[in-house]
């Protein structure tokens, strides 16, 4: 069963969550980052993404960017812009997207519970990018950011958060210039935060990592490290443990996740045409953009026009659940035999674009002739997740993505 703790908070005051909330550090460069920072001087960027305050082309993975986070990070509780609450506690962050509302808990999970499995991962991680981020926790000494995890929904919880919600003013309430709001209460009551804890316990046997792979990784990993090097470790340090937000798997959509393609591997359009009726039943849609409707149909603009592609029976193996993806199905029968896509991970003539990206994009994108031609999938469902991290499965490269995403800055976990 899964340990989930509620912690002592590092949070802005209510006056300030606006300006200090931020998209996570790995939605942008740092460019995109430097912009969105402009004239936000308490913005978290400065400590997720510090390389905007030291001179442009500064190496992102230079100890001058980390002791510049951190640098930040304290400065930020010296002027009284994050302060650590007194006592711990859970915490409740609704986001609001499109008029739909989803409710996670924040709180503290175990850094036993992903190393033991009990916290499943449908991702590999890169070395790299794990490094990067363990630097980033090390130096601060302290989960700057959340990570979002999905749980089974328990009927117990959902009826805590609903009485907090429903009775308790929100600490924080704003919309984001991108329009989504975010909403965030602490669990005050000391009873509540323990039945919270008790219901994980007794009732989670799994949490799953939806979104931020690389920061569960590297939080656990540096996690792990202070316990092997700490000879008096007893197992209830804070470092045992790293924030992140439960949201029960009933609530949450995942998107699809596009793909493009740079070109035909040398073929004409009605050559490729003529190659996909080998595995897909073909109906021509003209100039009206084609949204996939179910699993197994796929989007396809080439030349102007859009198409959809249904895969034939016998194309895929409904008792794989790798199998059975539609990314698969893709890359199986188009990417690799006719595109000659050898490495989704490295290929520099594919390009992935998220669902809420729309479709437009991948017009726009063929249209202007920077590709030739684009694939609309159908999202993967949670079902499907929560299948291939049960049976120790990894999706394809690029096969989930979630909106909307946490923002940064709205609670901090630190390890000591």
């Amino acid at each position: 069963m899964a340990l989930v703790k509620p912690f002592r908070g590092v949070r802005p005051p209510a006056d300030m969550a606006s300006e200090i909330a931020c998209l996570p550090y790995d939605v942008m460069n740092s460019e995109e980052a430097a912009a969105m920072a402009r004239g936000r001087e308490k913005s978290l960027l400065h400590i997720t993404k510090s390389e905007i305050d030291l001179p442009k082309g500064t190496d992102v993975h230079s100890e001058e960017v980390y002791h510049k986070a951190f640098e930040n990070f304290t400065e930020w509780q010296k002027r009284g812009w994050l302060v650590q609450d007194a006592e711990p506690h859970f915490y409740i962050y609704a986001q609001t997207m499109n008029g739909r509302t989803q409710y996670g808990i924040v709180g503290a999970a175990a850094v036993a519970d992903y190393l033991s499995g009990v916290i499943k991962k449908h991702e590999l991680t890169r070395p790299d990018k794990e490094e990067d981020r363990m630097v980033h926790v090390r130096v601060n000494n302290a989960n700057i950011e959340p990570v979002f995890f999905a749980y089974p929904a328990v009927s117990e919880l959902d009826d805590i958060v609903e009485g907090i919600v429903g009775k308790q003013k929100p600490e924080y309430d704003f919309v984001a210039e991108d329009g989504i709001g975010h909403h965030f209460w602490v669990v005050w009551d000391e009873k509540t935060n323990d039945a919270i804890e008790n219901i994980f316990a007794e009732k989670v046997p799994f949490i799953y990592v939806a979104d931020g792979h690389h920061r569960t990784a590297a939080a656990a990993l540096v996690g792990k490290e202070k316990m092997e090097k700490n000879s008096a470790h007893r197992g209830d340090e804070e470092y045992n443990f790293f924030m992140a937000v439960h949201f029960p798997d009933d609530q949450l959509r995942i998107m699809d996740y596009n793909r493009l393609v740079k070109d035909l591997n040398g073929m004409t359009p009605d050559q490729l045409l003529s190659r996909l009726e080998e595995s897909f039943e073909i109906e021509e849609k003209g100039a009206d953009t084609y949204k996939p409707d179910r699993l197994h149909n796929f989007g396809m603009y080439l030349n102007g026009k859009w198409y959809s592609l249904t895969a034939k029976e016998g194309t895929f193996n409904n008792d794989d659940p790798i199998g059975v993806l539609d990314v698969t199905i893709l890359t199986e029968k188009v990417l690799l035999p006719l595109l000659d896509i050898q490495d989704l991970r490295r290929s520099k003539r594919i390009d992935f674009v998220g669902g809420i990206r729309g479709l437009d994009e991948l017009k726009r994108r063929v249209d202007d002739g920077e590709m030739k031609v684009a694939f609309a999938l159908y999202p993967v469902s949670m079902k499907q997740l929560i299948t291939i991290a049960d049976t120790g499965n990894i999706m394809p490269p690029k096969t989930t993505w979630f909106e909307p995403k946490l923002r940064s800055g709205l609670v901090i976990h630190k390890l000591d």
